[in-house]
């Protein structure tokens, strides 16, 4: 990642449609989508670094435990961007991955950008709230070591299972092929 990169990240969403909320102005969503260990949350966090009226939201918080995944799309539609774009509140409920059930509701604010980072955030459910996606990759070796290294023996028994999940997701909703940016992250 550079900061190239993120620069070609801000302009693309600048150029997109504005589709959160019903005022002036209102807000921009970008989706930042890749499998696991690819770079995401990084990018994401300094995408929102350069532009202060960015909030940041991790779809890992979103999901229904290591199974959630195929849900995942339809839940940020439903409890965050739907209000948003309808110029509501919006807040979803995190999830609690040490006592593996959800826990609180967290507002999300409405927001010049909404950077939404994270295994599905690239689906199609997202595309009309969209001003931009971008895919995240890196070689399966490089991601894994990452991923592993970041969340140790919690995502190790896991990393199978949830590489299926992934590329079940990735060929249904054609993520790759329909982002607007793609991101090599171990060149």
């Amino acid at each position: 990642m550079t900061t190239d990169d993120v620069r070609r990240m801000l302009d693309l969403v600048a150029a997109g449609p504005a589709r959160l909320g019903t005022g002036e102005p209102r807000g921009r969503l970008l989706c930042v989508d890749g499998p696991a260990g690819s770079g995401k949350t990084t990018l994401a966090r300094a995408v929102v670094a350069a532009a202060p009226e960015a909030h940041l939201l991790h779809l890992d918080l979103l999901l229904d435990g290591w199974d959630g995944l195929a849900d995942v799309a339809a839940t940020l539609v439903a409890d965050v961007l739907e209000p948003l774009a309808r110029g509501e509140r919006a807040a979803y409920r995190r999830y609690d991955w040490h006592a593996r059930r959800f826990a609180e509701r967290v507002p999300v604010p409405a927001t010049q950008l909404l950077v939404v980072e994270g295994v599905g955030a690239g689906s199609r459910a997202t595309a009309p709230y969209r001003a931009a996606s971008v895919w995240v990759e890196a070689s399966t070796p490089l991601r894994r070591r990452r991923a592993l290294a970041r969340d140790g023996d919690d995502f190790a028994p896991h990393w199978d299972a949830w590489a299926e999940q992934e590329a079940r997701l990735f060929t249904a909703e054609r993520t790759r092929a329909t982002a607007d940016l793609r991101i090599t992250t171990d060149l």
